[in-house]
């Protein structure tokens, strides 16, 4: 039965199994528990219909038994009236209906069967169900948290790659750079101005000293 096989397929998938592989698992897993209420319906559905199914050839049955009786009876009363034509008759009759009566009785055994493996079925899907929409808030949290460590990683991974740590750097550098190239200009600056002065002042002394040679000579 088709129906069965789709259900023993559902029964056997294994949630995580299925979110591993899929490309999204949150889509994932409502469309698992879809599938799941679709086919928890038809089989109910099907478990309504095969009970009605046994119950209609239960009925059948039993009013073929019922026939047998009936004609067993008819052949009773033709032998008593030494009417063995119309025993043979009712006797034939009789075969029939109890072939028909065995025949029923056979197809019960087997809806009994089909019936009983449709509620297992029923059972083991209600029971999955169950367990996948237990679980589906948590897979769906789990996944969005190893997304977000994922990106997290990701992150990291670009960030120790030395590309963002090498530019920082070269801006470092070039900055101190610029810094010290400034610094050096005020230095030189600082030394003209001093280096003038002390020219000034060398010259003063030389003037100051000439004078008195000067005053000494005279």
């Amino acid at each position: 039965m088709a129906l069965l096989e789709r259900v023993a397929t559902l029964v056997r998938a294994n949630l995580n199994d299925l979110i591993d592989k899929a490309e999204d698992p949150e889509k994932m897993i409502k469309q698992v528990i879809l599938d799941m209420q679709n086919q928890l319906l038809q089989v109910k559905t099907q478990v309504a219909i095969a009970i009605a199914d046994q119950h209609l050839l239960e009925k059948k049955q039993k009013e073929n038994e019922e026939k047998v009786k009936e004609w067993m009876r008819k052949a009773e009363l033709a032998v008593g009236k030494n009417e063995d034509d119309l025993a043979r008759a009712a006797l034939q009759r009789v075969e029939s209906y109890r072939e028909l009566s065995e025949s029923f009785a056979q197809q019960v055994v087997d809806q009994k069967a089909q019936v009983e493996n449709l509620k297992t079925a029923l059972r083991q899907l209600e029971q999955k169900l169950t367990e996948a929409q237990g679980k589906a808030d948590l897979l769906i949290a789990q996944h969005r948290r190893a997304r977000a460590v994922g990106k997290a990683s990701d992150a990291k991974l670009a960030a120790g790659n030395g590309s963002s740590a090498n530019a920082f750097d070269r801006m470092k550098r070039k900055v101190a750079h610029s810094e010290a190239l400034s610094q050096a200009k005020s230095e030189v600056a600082v030394d003209n101005v001093e280096d003038r002065l002390a020219e000034l002042e060398k010259g003063d002394r030389i003037e100051q000293l000439l004078a008195e040679l000067k005053a000494k000579r005279a």
